[in-house]
């Protein structure tokens, strides 16, 4: 299992984690989801519910990927097959994000 920390503005909001069964999870923080003053880290996660399962990587997460030659130039330092999609989330999105999202490898 691979798991990467959620933040939103510097605020621990979660845990994502692709399982042994290349099952993919977000489940929000308990401080963060009872907070009422912090917000969903996206409208297709919203704080309704607690734990998120899909058996993709979410469409959220995957759009914080770099795409095309940034993409191939992070795949040959970074070594991580450009299919990775997991690996990468968690080896490029901890700095520099677009937005207020980021997420650091566990």
């Amino acid at each position: 299992m691979k798991q990467g920390k959620v933040y939103n503005n510097n605020t621990l909001a979660g845990t994502i984690s692709k399982l042994d069964n290349a099952t993919y999870t977000f489940e929000y923080e308990d401080a963060y989801f009872t907070d009422n003053t912090k917000p969903a880290i996206s409208l297709t996660l919203p704080k309704s519910e607690k734990k998120y399962a899909s058996a993709v990587l979410f469409p959220f997460f995957f759009n914080l990927l770099s795409e095309g030659s940034n993409k191939k130039l992070q795949s040959i330092f970074l070594k991580i097959d450009e299919e990775d999609h997991f690996s990468f989330l968690l080896k490029t999105a901890a700095h520099e994000t677009i937005g207020a999202i980021r997420v650091e490898e566990l």
